[in-house]
């Protein structure tokens, strides 16, 4: 089957696009393709950018109803459905793919179809007597990996793991388009999987009470900012917060992002006082305990585009139509810092997994590089010829001459934009060319040697907490150049998520690509229990949401990011164009 599959990929690529890409460590080839059923509206009817997430799903706990998951507003006494895959996705909403072979046990059932077949996680399936797929049961057993993704009115979930380019189950919307979505690896209640609509909806459900529904409407979902009660802009982002139990945040289109808590009822009454000044950082609390939004942050003047929680959950990053990067210290409710684009909105967001860094991609066609440490912009990657959309670290990467000194971390990253193409970075803070201190009016100096004191320090000044910078000098910022360059797609690009088997590109029309990394092999199989017990003892990285907006319209490209994404190898000094 997956021969057949890689014959209609070739014969499907369109003029000038390569099946591969190279790289200092070696080629990543084009493996499968995911896409939705043919007669999806285009993205300029719907105007809604298809994102990518990706999803684990464990076997479920013995003690856990198969057919019916707790509603949010009810307590909960079920084992956790933790992801230990999960725990290495570089910035993604979920979690890695086991295995390219042999999928998860489910079949496709046709183009729209939602029925599944096959065996999972132990549960059975029966063929129809018209020789059809069966429905499931409701003792079946949704456990693997698997791609959602939006486009136009529905929300479409893919089996990661296997060659058939159709989705296995879509999820129709009526009223609204679907505009972002994020999975959670250790909801603990069965409620995984949130949903923001383009009116301002939001939606928790259960992934695997999805997958097990044939039909194509969500069962089972909590229903929060129904009409738009409590806000009725677009919903751009949503994110859950890390160690919070259920707590979850959305961004909207009018600057305003909202706290919420899934165990409480989504359809009381709550009202905020008026904001006094939209261009000021403002925190509003609920009066009512029993109130769902619980808090009301408006962080900026036009739309929120995207949100990225550190690996702790201890900070949040925004960016936004107003071309600025803001981090704040959630808990405290506090900005800790801030800086403007070179020119015009940011779009996308992410973090490392060692919360040392943050990446921002815009309009300006820059991928900016950020250190929490210093508080202020360090780098920035000159390669796309337009808007970026998507940023990702690396966590998987393993340079091919790393060793063990650790004398030069090295973190690899990747970008994509509306030029359609896939830029991966390596970044040497101790290795870059930075500008030495001048004279204000001068010009300035550059140095490459390599001294601690002369590159990630190299203003020396620490940025108090709080300040937000205006948009930097051209001539200020230390500039990157990429390892490589590839034109992935033929429609401008959405979103990236590293896997530890691969790297996965999203166009806005919904159309996936995933590409297996050098050494991969394309019929290696490993069983989830072996993999569940190796990655339990890795910590998980449960921010990096990277829902991004796109002029008016919110898409998303990274997530979270897990392992290191660093490793001691020295730069290369050219770029490869593939």
């Amino acid at each position: 089957m997956a021969t057949s599959s890689s014959s209609a990929i070739n014969s499907q690529q369109s003029p000038g696009l390569k099946t591969y890409f190279k790289t200092p460590e070696g080629r990543y080839k084009l493996q499968y393709e995911k896409t939705h059923p043919p007669g999806v509206l285009h993205y300029s009817h719907g105007k809604s950018v298809s994102q990518l997430t990706i999803a684990y799903l464990k076997e479920k706990p013995a003690n856990q109803s198969s057919a019916t998951p707790p509603t949010p507003s009810s307590s909960s006494s079920s084992s956790s459905m933790r992801s230990a895959a999960a725990k290495f996705l570089g910035a993604g909403n979920g979690s890695r793919a086991l295995s390219f072979v042999g999928g998860n046990g489910v079949s496709r059932a046709g183009p729209g179809s939602s029925r599944l077949t096959g065996t999972l996680g132990g549960g059975t399936s029966t063929s129809s007597s018209s020789g059809g797929p069966a429905q499931a049961g409701s003792n079946f057993e949704a456990k693997g990996a698997y791609i959602v993704f939006n486009t136009a009115d529905t929300v479409f979930i893919s089996d990661l793991n296997s060659p058939d380019k159709d989705p296995i189950k879509s999820i129709h919307f009526n009223n609204s388009n679907p505009a972002c979505h994020a999975f959670d690896s250790e909801a603990k209640d069965g409620h995984d999987l949130l949903i923001g609509l383009q009116s301002g909806d939001v939606y928790s459900v259960s992934l695997r009470q999805q997958l097990q529904d044939p039909g194509r409407k969500l069962v089972g979902a909590q229903h929060y900012n129904k009409d738009g009660a409590i806000n009725n802009s677009r919903c751009t982002c949503v994110a859950w917060v890390p160690d919070s139990d259920g707590t979850f945040i959305v961004g909207h289109a009018d600057g305003n992002l909202y706290i919420y808590e899934k165990n409480k009822d989504g359809n009381t009454d709550c009202t905020f006082p008026a904001i006094k000044d939209a261009t000021q950082f403002s925190v509003s609390h609920a009066k009512s305990s029993k109130s769902n939004p619980i808090a009301r942050w408006h962080i900026c003047q036009g739309s929120i585009n995207s949100i990225s929680f550190s690996s702790d959950g201890t900070y949040l990053a925004t960016v936004g139509r107003d071309g600025y990067l803001r981090v704040f210290d959630f808990a405290k409710e506090q900005l800790v810092f801030g800086g403007k684009s070179y020119y015009g909105a940011l779009l996308c967001c992410t973090w490392s997994t060692d919360g040392k860094y943050l990446l921002t991609g815009g309009e300006d066609d820059l991928v900016q590089v950020w250190s929490m440490e210093d508080r202020k912009i360090v780098a920035w990657g000159e390669g796309h010829n337009s808007w970026v959309s998507g940023v990702a670290f690396d966590s998987y990467w393993t340079a091919p001459t790393s060793d063990s000194t650790g004398e030069n971390t090295v973190y690899r990253f990747g970008s994509v934009a509306q030029d359609t193409q896939l830029l991966l970075w390596d970044l040497a803070m101790d290795e870059i060319a930075v500008p030495l201190r001048h004279p204000t009016g001068g010009s300035p100096t550059f140095s490459s040697t390599g001294s601690p004191t002369s590159s990630s320090h190299w203003d020396n000044n620490v940025t108090p907490l709080g300040t937000v910078h205006p948009a930097p000098s051209m001539r200020d910022v230390p500039k990157l150049s990429p390892v490589i360059a590839h034109r992935v797609h033929v429609e401008p690009l959405s979103g990236l998520v590293f896997t530890n088997e691969s790297v996965l590109t999203i166009c806005r029309e919904g159309h996936i690509k995933i590409w297996v990394r050098p050494g991969q092999s394309q019929t290696e199989s490993s069983s989830s229990g072996e993999v569940g017990k190796e990655k339990e003892k890795e910590k998980s990285i449960k921010g990096g949401i990277g829902n991004t907006g796109y002029g008016s319209t919110g898409f998303g490209g990274t997530g979270s990011g897990t392992g290191t994404g660093m490793s001691s190898f020295k730069q290369p000094s050219s770029v490869l164009f593939t």
